[in-house]
């Protein structure tokens, strides 16, 4: 990860990651949210619903709230792609072959 504030370029670990998606079945077209992930620090959860100005159902908040996705098909295109966003809003893309 490059962190602009300081000019340096290191390793990340799960907590700087924002958020993150799972295509999973990638045309290597487009790429389709099929699940999305948010792992922010600071109480995202609070920080959402105050945004949202709305009650969020806390267990399905839980599901989304992963750095390990819930499960899915194997794909018929035989791929996935994995989209993460770090909290500099830096973006990266990544294909798998399943």
């Amino acid at each position: 990860m490059y962190d602009p504030t300081t000019g340096d370029v290191r390793s990340a670990s799960t907590d700087d990651i924002a958020c993150w998606f799972i295509d999973s079945d990638y045309d290597e077209q487009s790429f389709f949210v099929r699940h999305a992930y948010f792992t922010g620090a600071d109480e995202p959860y609070e920080r959402l619903q105050r945004a949202l100005r709305a009650e969020i159902d806390e267990v399905a908040w839980a599901s989304l709230y992963s750095t390990r996705s819930r499960p899915f098909p194997v794909p018929e295109s035989g791929k996935i792609a994995v989209k993460v966003i770090n909290h500099y809003g830096d973006e990266v893309l990544k294909v798998f072959q399943v």
